[in-house]
């Protein structure tokens, strides 16, 4: 008798199971459906505004978690914090011995920042942001170059930062070579002599497109859903799945690797942006992708411009280069005898490479004009591109965001079934 009476307390139990599913049943069913239909309709195109404004709240929420990050850092590290700012404020803003090495490191802050923002000025529109390379840096590498062959010496800097600055023309420009001295090559100036005293500021600007590359990747990175996270640990399947599955997106993940990221930054590519995208997309690793991109840009793809820009403006360097090639291909049947027209091309190509910078300022002059061209329509097509990206990534966050909130309703339901449930039970 006993032990029926304590097996009934526990069958009683057992009986109330059916009934708490089949209060969950009724009522998270319909929740569900609900919450699902809500998340279909919350796109760009059928609620812009409900979308923008859950987009807007989901960066506030994630800045809001990154800020609370700072504020927990250590006492101690605040104290030297401070300490940095006050001691460049006394350095700053007193006279003393300090006064002139304080200056010129100014000068080298204001060198790195801008060639790095030129840099950043670059790479940040999606193909078609501000050509500092044409601009800046190969006109002032270009500059360098002759100048170097005219007074045959390469030691013209006052400083590392004696280049083309914001409202500054480096010093060396308009000065006669006689006040560097003698020249020192009295033939060819061997090329990385060149290449040692502009290099800096090439890399600063390599290193700026790499940080121009970033914002794609951590929009398409912050616009990943739960879902997609989820659906990345399905199996993936042999050969190309479907572009339409998430496995397609595992399996793209699977074969992008550090080499092919680096190969895509290696070389002058306007879609890059769209390279960045896919890795914040997929989920790619922070420093995977900023490595790759900055070894690329930074050291490969800058180096290849500067000793094309360097060779073209060195003519010195540009007959080797000739002399070489004749060496090579002479007995490659028929390239021998188009060598000729294709030096004499090449040195046309320097020749309106020098005179650039005047046909870009005659051009502004008609900028009003418009004429239908390819890179137009380039232009156009990429930005409709980046455009349909960019909605895509803020309705992804918005669904995000969204889809919080429903499962912390969904879980305040199940908590209130489960209560009443056992208010029952034990009644």
């Amino acid at each position: 008798m006993g032990d029926r009476e304590i097996e009934e307390p526990g069958a009683a139990r057992r009986g109330m199971g059916p009934a708490i599913e089949a209060g969950e049943d009724n009522g998270l069913s319909e929740l569900r459906r609900k919450h699902r239909a809500d998340l279909e309709r919350l796109t760009m195109t059928s609620q812009p505004f409900k979308t923008s404004a859950f987009f807007l709240l989901a960066i506030a929420q994630s800045s809001g978690r990154a800020w609370s990050s700072v504020l927990k850092i250590g006492s101690w590290l605040k104290i030297v914090i401070l300490s940095i700012v006050a001691t460049w404020g006394l350095l700053l803003f007193t006279d003393g011995p300090h006064a002139k090495h304080v200056q010129e490191l100014l000068w080298y802050v204001r060198f790195g920042l801008w060639w790095i923002i030129l840099g950043v000025a670059s790479s940040i529109g999606f193909g078609s942001g501000l050509h500092t390379f044409v601009l800046y840096l190969a006109p002032h590498l270009a500059l360098f170059t002759i100048k170097a062959v005219q007074c045959g010496r390469v030691d013209l800097k006052s400083a590392p930062y004696d280049t083309i600055l914001l409202k500054r023309m480096p010093s060396w420009l308009d000065k006669d070579c006689l006040e560097f001295g003698p020249p020192i090559y009295q033939e060819t100036i061997p090329f990385s002599k060149i290449l040692q005293k502009v290099y800096l500021e090439a890399v600063l600007w390599g290193v700026g497109t790499a940080l121009g590359e970033l914002p794609p990747y951590f929009l398409s990175r912050a616009g990943r859903t739960v879902d997609e996270l989820q659906d990345f640990n399905a199996p993936v399947t042999e050969g190309f799945p479907s572009l339409t599955s998430h496995r397609a997106k595992r399996w793209l993940l699977s074969h992008l690797s550090f080499s092919k990221i680096l190969l895509l930054a290696s070389f002058p590519n306007p879609l890059f942006d769209f390279a960045g995208m896919l890795c914040g997309k997929l989920g790619v690793p922070f420093w995977k992708f900023f490595l790759a991109t900055l070894i690329g840009k930074a050291i490969i793809k800058v180096s290849i411009q500067m000793t094309s820009v360097i060779t073209l403006c060195n003519n010195q360097l540009l007959d080797l280069v000739e002399k070489w090639v004749a060496c090579v291909f002479r007995y490659v049947p028929g390239v021998a005898s188009v060598l000729p027209s294709l030096v004499a091309k090449l040195k046309t190509t320097k020749d309106k490479f020098l005179s650039a910078h005047v046909a870009a300022s005659a051009s502004i002059a008609v900028k009003g004009k418009w004429n239908l061209s390819f890179a137009l329509i380039w232009n156009t097509a990429v930005w409709l591109m980046a455009i349909n990206f960019l909605i895509q990534i803020v309705t992804s966050t918005a669904q995000g965001y969204l889809k919080t909130q429903q499962e912390l309703e969904i879980s305040k339901k199940l908590s209130e079934i489960k209560l009443s449930a056992s208010e029952r039970s034990s009644g």
